[in-house]
């Protein structure tokens, strides 16, 4: 009976260790006022304007509840730092900015990896935001950004995550 407590008690303190490790690594989703903190992407994601390619580090939500958390809560963020959202197919996209301080650009960026529409997005504004036609992904940048880097509609964006859509590399 002893032996079976023990085992009993091995087992569980290996699965607390496991279930601990797991929410250590997982990415802190955006709850009671916290920001959503997402791993920064290895490999930057470029958007190749007339005066060349401008690089950004970016965190990539591709689920639903990252993409439902966004960079809500989030007071700042790096110049070169952005988030890309990720959507399983192309489809009608709308965004808001309730409980997101920082302003925003939304770059919503079709299949083919060009950028379809460039929105500003109003600290804590319940207003959609989208464009006019479906998208595959949205890249989210501190507002200014895409002015200030001459980044315009119709311009290229490569990342890994969108070149294994659009099929350019």
């Amino acid at each position: 009976m002893v032996r079976f407590s023990m085992t009993r008690t091995l087992r569980f303190l290996a699965l607390a260790v496991v279930v601990a490790a797991s929410l250590a690594t997982s990415p802190t989703i955006a709850a009671d006022g916290q920001a959503m903190m997402l791993p920064v992407d290895p490999a930057p994601l470029v958007a190749v304007t007339t005066k060349g390619g401008r690089p950004f580090q970016i965190e990539i939500a591709d689920d639903d509840a990252e993409r439902e958390a966004g960079l809500m809560f989030r007071q700042t963020m790096p110049d070169d730092r952005g988030m890309l959202f990720v959507f399983p197919e192309t489809e009608g996209v709308g965004f808001w900015m309730k409980n997101t301080p920082m302003p925003l650009d939304l770059l919503f960026i079709g299949q083919d990896g060009r950028i379809k529409a460039i929105r500003e997005g109003e600290p804590q504004s319940e207003a959609v935001i989208a464009p006019n036609e479906p998208v595959r992904f949205v890249l989210e940048l501190k507002a200014g950004t895409a002015a200030r880097e001459n980044i315009k509609e119709g311009d290229l964006v490569k990342h890994p995550a969108v070149n294994a859509v659009s099929g350019v590399n």
